[in-house]
């Protein structure tokens, strides 16, 4: 087996930071991506979602081809492919050209992030996987969180008169560098067998999602047009055609896109359910926050990234003690973090009731930082639990899968609470519309802390 050294490791973990960041740091630069390329409401959900959409439906994919062709050169043409993408987005001259550069810098970004779990798996082992996991997951929320806070920053430094270019563009260098650092320090790994493309699973996956996503995503900004409701219907059969699909092939000796046999790993089959709410409430929260901060408090980008810190903070702090906490405390250490998670929503709650719209960076605080303690003490280990069992020549559908959920809850967190916060707006006003979707997002952390519940108590 080939050793991930430092160097490699330090590699493969930028190139999981990439994506996430970019999925979230359009956000805060949203409303100046409208007012210079007169996007439109619709428009700009595309810009959000093309990206989502694509990153979702592509990531299992992305796992098969590096077992077959080599995870190394997967992610190589992955990251070369980000930055060509990135710089098509910091370039583009209207709106359609953004959301075709999004689309295309999503399905990079598939490429490119179902390798670096992949060749943790193959290349560590023992005490040495376990920290690499830990800080995979600590860079995964942190750059979540970093998104937002960098977007605000760079939007409002307006580099050399590039105003929101400039969060694509920064990309680019970053990625020259990372090519060079991956050439040199991250080994090569594929799958002894590797299996050939499952081309129904992979359409049957990709529409399965997209019947689901499109239409929450655009449904509102559309109006909700007669597509939007007819995909809805048509999601439950598309998703059991492929399930049917793939158990056939699973049971006919054939590898799926998505083996069903694959949930017989009970680490996966524990681990991955909490990930879906975990993931949808992240990425609403993301999202609403964003817009209630800007255009409900009236604060600038940097301010509206600034608020974040606390999280970021608290979050990167809860998962380095993550190792340590797991060894003594098991997968139940989730379930403190659920309840943690859980205060600070109480805690920001109480500040939109009595501050709205008054409300600082001082009343966001307390909230902000137990809501990214509570955050930093799940994901990280939930991300270590759902693969700790999957075998080594499995590694790249078992981490493509747990992406693929994680990627698809994320859009569709953003998609529901972001939709109910949008529809509630102008009916209840912003700041009671924030509260009751914050009420909601607690329902939701109440059911992950449940499925955690379910977790072993020791992680290998």
């Amino acid at each position: 087996m080939s050793s991930l050294g430092p160097l490699g490791l330090f590699t493969v973990l930028l190139g999981a930071a990439l994506p996430l960041i970019d999925f979230f740091i359009v956000n805060v630069a949203l409303p100046t991506i409208d007012h210079e390329l007169a996007a439109g409401p619709a428009v700009l959900e595309l810009v959000v979602a093309g990206y989502g959409l694509a990153y979702a439906v592509l990531l299992v994919l992305g796992g098969r081809l590096g077992d077959m062709f080599g995870r190394r050169r997967l992610f190589l043409w992955g990251m070369a492919a980000f930055g060509l993408t990135s710089l098509a987005c910091g370039l583009a001259p209207d709106a359609w050209t953004l959301v075709g550069a999004r689309v295309a810098q999503g399905a990079a970004s598939a490429l490119m992030l179902p390798q670096v779990l992949a060749t943790i798996q193959a290349s560590t082992g023992g005490q040495r996987r376990a920290k690499a996991m830990g800080l995979y997951g600590a860079t995964a929320g942190l750059a979540m969180v970093a998104g937002q806070i960098l977007g605000g920053v760079l939007v409002a430094a307006d580099l050399a008169g590039t105003g929101w270019r400039s969060i694509f563009l920064v990309n680019v260098p970053v990625v020259l560098v990372g090519l060079l650092l991956a050439a040199r320090s991250v080994p090569e790994t594929r799958s002894e067998k590797p299996a050939p493309v499952d081309v129904p699973g992979t359409l049957l996956l990709a529409l399965s999602l997209i019947t689901l996503l499109a239409p929450l995503t655009e449904g509102r900004a559309a109006g909700w047009p007669l597509w939007t409701w007819l995909s809805l219907a048509a999601f439950p059969f598309v998703a059991l055609a492929f399930f049917l699909v793939e158990r056939r092939a699973d049971r006919s000796g054939r590898t799926p896109l998505v083996p069903p046999s694959l949930f017989a790993v009970q680490s996966l089959r524990r681990g991955l359910p909490p990930i879906v709410p975990f993931s949808i409430s992240f990425g609403g929260f993301m999202f609403v926050i964003a817009v209630a901060l800007q255009q409900g408090l009236g604060m600038g980008a940097v301010a509206a990234g600034l608020a974040l810190v606390p999280m970021a903070v608290a979050f990167f702090g809860a998962s380095l003690a993550g190792p340590r906490l797991i060894g003594r405390f098991g997968g139940r250490i989730t379930v403190a973090g659920a309840l943690i998670q859980a205060a600070g929503l109480g805690l920001l709650i109480l500040a939109v009731r009595q501050d709205w719209p008054e409300l600082g960076f001082l009343g966001l605080f307390p909230g902000m930082l137990l809501a990214g303690l509570g955050q930093g003490l799940q994901l990280p280990v939930l991300l270590r639990i759902v693969l700790s069992d999957v075998p080594a020549d499995r590694a790249g559908v078992g981490s493509g899968v747990m992406v693929t959920a994680q990627q698809s809850s994320l859009a569709l967190g953003v998609a529901t609470l972001g939709t109910l916060f949008l529809a509630l707006t102008p009916v209840l006003g912003m700041g009671d519309a924030l509260t009751v979707t914050l009420l909601v997002q607690l329902g939701v952390v109440a059911l992950t802390g449940l499925l955690n519940l379910r977790l072993p108590r020791t992680v290998s």
